[in-house]
């Protein structure tokens, strides 16, 4: 779904027909929100994402992710704290802010009876373009998105990934500094999936702008965002590059997972000393160590004189879903999302 804004002006204009001068700079300063009742969304959070890049924001259902955007957006005011978009107070410039940020939210609201052309200038115009204005653009991001051989479809014939491509040129409709995606591949085929991370990346390359991305794919975040940041309980946990944070955890770990928890916590009891750490993860006991490859055949053995029989082991290098572990306890996914283990004797090393 596409946020419109109506104003009667140009796009990135000011009332008075100025040029909007952005920098594309997201800063939040101890951001908080709290909800009647006593319900804390956001608790002094803050962050800053420079011009240009590509930032990824994590957290699981309940961390307050959802509410940060809403406030970015100028969907929800803040309790307390400071943020500004392109230099302009969401609260007190929140029109300026409407004006040179483009937002995709997760749940795509198109008129399956319109064509793209007519959705995308009835957009533009809304943000005070002309007829031949609007007209010019909508070709222009047709062409930008891949959608112009099927200009003349309507809506409700295309497939996801067109959908969620139509989607995004919605939201360039005023050629915004700033755009605000809000788990844009979500439902959508591997395929789809990699053709959005494909336009995301030229967006960001071509031109500039600055993107900030929900994503509930770890690897999504891994392969996009130039910084990631992760809320939990309202709080921001941890927040780098996916390179530095990943390096945190440690350089390789041996996954050996089993038919329950109980026998993953046995497990963890022989052999949980051999790791620099250890964790349970429901089934899987994880172990973080330097060259964990070399410490396989001692942790084997241990399992095999204490009658412990793994369902799988793997050897992988540190990813983004070992530090959402790491520090929220949990996965962003639920287990159904989660990849099917090798089988133990076909154990091997993963990139």
């Amino acid at each position: 779904m596409v946020l419109c804004f109506p104003l009667s002006v140009t796009p990135n204009q000011s009332p008075q027909g100025e040029r909007i001068m952005a920098n594309g700079e997201i800063v939040v300063e101890q951001l908080s929100k709290e909800y009647p009742g006593g319900v804390v969304a956001v608790a002094d959070v803050s962050l800053r994402v420079e011009a240009g890049r590509i930032f990824g924001f994590l957290g699981p259902n309940g961390a307050g992710k959802s509410t940060t955007i809403k406030i970015l957006t100028t969907l929800a005011l803040p309790t307390g704290g400071r943020a500004t978009v392109g230099g302009y107070d969401v609260v007190t410039q929140a029109e300026a802010v409407r004006r040179i940020a483009g937002v995709a939210l997760q749940d795509i609201g198109l008129d399956p009876l319109m064509k793209p052309l007519e959705l995308l200038a009835l957009q533009t115009r809304l943000f005070g373009a002309t007829r031949a204005q609007a007209q010019l653009r909508g070709e222009e991001l047709l062409r930008l998105m891949g959608l112009t051989d099927a200009a003349d479809r309507r809506v409700g014939t295309y497939s996801g990934g067109m959908r969620r491509r139509l989607d995004l040129a919605l939201a360039l409709a005023h050629e915004p500094k700033v755009l605000f995606l809000d788990e844009p591949t979500t439902g959508l085929d591997p395929a789809s999936r990699r053709d959005v991370w494909d336009e995301v990346r030229r967006l960001n390359r071509e031109l500039g702008m600055t993107i900030f991305l929900t994503t509930q794919y770890l690897e999504e975040a891994d392969e996009l965002a130039d910084e990631v940041a992760i809320i939990d309980k309202g709080h921001i946990a941890v927040q780098g590059s996916p390179a530095r944070l990943k390096s945190a955890v440690g350089n390789e770990s041996i996954n050996l997972a089993f038919d329950d928890r109980a026998a993953a916590e046995s497990a963890l009891a022989e052999v949980g000393a051999v790791g620099a750490r250890a964790q349970v993860d429901r089934d899987v006991l994880r172990l973080y160590m330097a060259n964990a490859a070399e410490a396989i055949p001692a942790v084997v053995t241990r399992l095999r004189e204490a009658n412990i029989n793994p369902i799988s082991l793997t050897l992988t290098q540190p990813t983004l879903d070992d530090v959402f572990l790491q520090v929220t306890g949990q996965r962003l996914r639920d287990e159904s999302a989660a990849p099917t283990p090798a089988p133990a004797a076909n154990a091997g090393r993963r990139r």
